[in-house]
């Protein structure tokens, strides 16, 4: 989830399981330093911009690494606030802090590896669209009415009763729309090896839809709001023969194993060897699309890894993308980003 959030869930759990045994501004600023602390990863440059995408949410959302800091950091943050007798609180209210960081992100479609370093598989329901306001208002609300109020800790506590709610509704609606999509899917007899559901951008009222097939990948989105209007699905080429054709470029295999499969290759018209993982963003624009160097023929010998990967950003005119987004919330006529003018460049 985007710093905000986990600066609110931090401020609110410290607030929460210190109470009124130390100030409330304390609690809230530790609370928001320990949200925000395991993504200071990102500041982490691996050396070229596919390994830090793939690196990011690594070790420092272990939930067993976090557990193991969590000691630690208590006992200074007692001792710097001079209140060693509330160490063990402390303690625990930061490492709820701590482990709640991983716990949230594991809800977006990203990937969080929890469970290093007994694995790196890159965990992620995709129920949570990277940033929710209706997610992050709640926590708010309830942090800044503690900071203001003697009364404001049950505000606090309400605030973190609704957006966890609000997490649990996001599961229900994803395993709704799922079985809608999936059926859609049937009905209009579209091959689908692996199907991903995950939130359109801002809310848990529109959904987009991947489908990967043996040569295609579809796309489609639907409204919780769409009624009884039949789904439509685009077909998009994923490039299996080239991708066959780079099996052994280790490129090529990181971004397959990290977006487990949800991914597209293809050659510019400058013979470019281009990855995408389809999993965030809309077609046609992707938060994560690689150059990996030179492309050979599908029918060709396998690749070496070849130049250093470079990522091209691809984002759609905020203005267009905006518009479209709210049309399509209740207007299943709106059709697809994809069939938008203006949208195709994606601001490349």
């Amino acid at each position: 989830m985007d710093s905000i959030s986990q600066a609110a869930l931090g401020s609110a759990v410290v607030l929460a399981t210190l109470g009124r045994r130390t100030a409330a501004w304390k609690a809230a600023l530790w609370g928001a330093a320990a949200g925000t602390l395991p993504d200071l990863d990102a500041f982490i440059d691996h050396g070229e911009p596919l390994l830090n995408m793939v690196r990011h949410r690594a070790e420092s959302h272990s939930l067993f690494f976090l557990a193991l800091a969590s000691a630690p950091l208590g006992w200074l943050v007692a001792r710097l606030q001079g209140e060693r007798q509330l160490w063990h609180r402390w303690w625990l209210a930061l490492a709820l802090a701590l482990l709640t960081h991983p716990l949230l992100d594991v809800l977006t479609v990203y990937g969080t590896q929890l469970l290093q370093p007994f694995t790196d598989h890159p965990y992620g329901v995709g129920s949570m669209f990277i940033i929710d306001p209706l997610y992050t208002l709640p926590l708010l609300v309830g942090v800044v009415a503690a900071l203001r109020h003697p009364q404001g800790l049950r505000w606090n506590q309400a605030g973190l009763v609704l957006s966890t709610a609000y997490l649990g509704w996001s599961l229900l609606a994803q395993q709704h729309v799922r079985g809608v999509l999936e059926e859609a899917l049937r009905a209009q007899g579209l091959p689908a090896n692996q199907v991903l559901v995950t939130p359109a951008p801002f809310s848990t009222v529109l959904w987009r839809a991947v489908a990967m097939g043996p040569e295609h990948y579809h796309e489609a989105y639907y409204s919780l709001l769409d009624g009884g209007a039949p789904v439509q699905w685009t077909q998009h080429p994923r490039g299996s023969a080239l991708r066959a054709a780079h099996t052994a470029h280790p490129h090529v295999q990181r971004l397959e194993r990290f977006s487990h499969g949800f991914m597209r290759v293809q050659a510019s018209p400058e013979g470019r060897l281009q990855i995408t993982d389809l999993r965030m963003g809309l077609e046609p624009c992707y938060s994560f699309h690689f150059d990996v160097g030179p492309a050979i023929p599908a029918e060709g010998a396998a690749a070496v890894e070849g130049d250093l990967p470079t990522q091209q950003w691809q984002r759609p005119d905020l203005r267009t993308g905006l518009a479209w987004w709210w049309q399509r919330l209740s207007d299943p006529s709106a059709g697809p980003l994809s069939r938008v003018p203006g949208v195709s460049s994606c601001g490349r």
